[in-house]
């Protein structure tokens, strides 16, 4: 009996640490950095928690993780698709806002955000710059929003190709 249950303790254990080591390679291949995660919207799980909001600057998002790191929190944003020798600047700007949610939510800015791309991830510092380049955008966006006629950006011809204007845009690319 005794070395049955030894036998049994054994199998566990080896089970236990296959599950564990599983598990930190699922972790590596997602690009999540080490520590706990506090929040994720992937659709995976059943459950997504609210939007992110900020009344100050009008903003509302969910980035796909936030991970906590060292007592602070850090927003990873997954693109499972794409696949870039650097991020996206859009990507880097979409980053940036989920930090500066972070940043009115915990009234701590976080160091840094992740970008994961199928074969890659980026860390992009959350900066005084980039959080300046950002509300850069959002007061152009809100004249914009102002503006009886705001030309289109035609400055990327795979967009270009996939805009749903096409058809009555005078202004095409391709």
């Amino acid at each position: 009996m005794v070395s049955f249950l030894s036998l049994l303790l054994v199998i566990l254990i080896l089970l236990a640490l296959i599950l564990l080591w599983r598990a930190r390679a699922q972790r590596r291949e997602a690009g999540l950095p080490p520590g706990r995660v506090v929040y994720a919207d992937t659709g995976a799980w059943s459950r997504c928690e609210k939007p992110l909001f900020s009344r100050r600057y009008r903003l509302t998002g969910r980035p796909d993780y936030l991970v906590e790191e060292r007592g602070r929190v850090i927003p990873v944003e997954v693109k499972p698709s794409r696949v870039a020798p650097a991020p996206y600047p859009s990507d880097i700007l979409q980053l940036a806002a989920y930090c500066l949610l972070v940043e009115e939510a915990t009234g701590q800015p976080p160091p840094h955000g992740l970008i994961k791309y199928r074969d890659a991830a980026f860390a992009v510092d959350y900066t005084p710059q980039l959080r300046a380049r950002l509300l850069d955008a959002f007061a152009q966006m809100h004249l914009d929003r102002a503006a009886r006629d705001v030309p289109p950006s035609h400055d990327e011809p795979g967009r270009c190709r996939a805009c749903g204007f096409r058809a009555v845009c005078g202004k095409r690319l391709v």
